[in-house]
């Protein structure tokens, strides 16, 4: 799993049929300290997170099949979580 910080919606006019009724987020993955670390990507929205919210994301395709319900999915990362706080020793 990955920490990331939603960025925001994204928006199509047309979705694979696998995506049907499913929100698409873009992330910005997050360092220990916060910090943006590496590409943003798209993420299926399973925790219903918005904008600025830490979440966790699930990025193994398999997994994420498997919540989503749907095992021939073109679907590689979820957000499953929204982050409330975060402690590093």
């Amino acid at each position: 799993m990955k920490l990331c910080r939603v960025l925001g919606p994204v928006v199509a006019t047309k979705k694979h049929p696998a995506w049907e009724g499913m929100a698409l987020l873009c992330v910005q993955p997050l360092d220990e300290k916060g910090e943006a670390s590496g590409a943003a990507f798209l993420a299926v929205d399973r925790a219903q997170a918005g904008e600025g919210d830490v979440v966790l994301v699930l990025s193994e395709g398999t997994g994420v099949r498997q919540i989503i319900g749907n095992p021939q999915g073109p679907i590689r990362s979820a957000i499953v979580g929204i982050v409330d706080e975060v402690h590093v020793p």
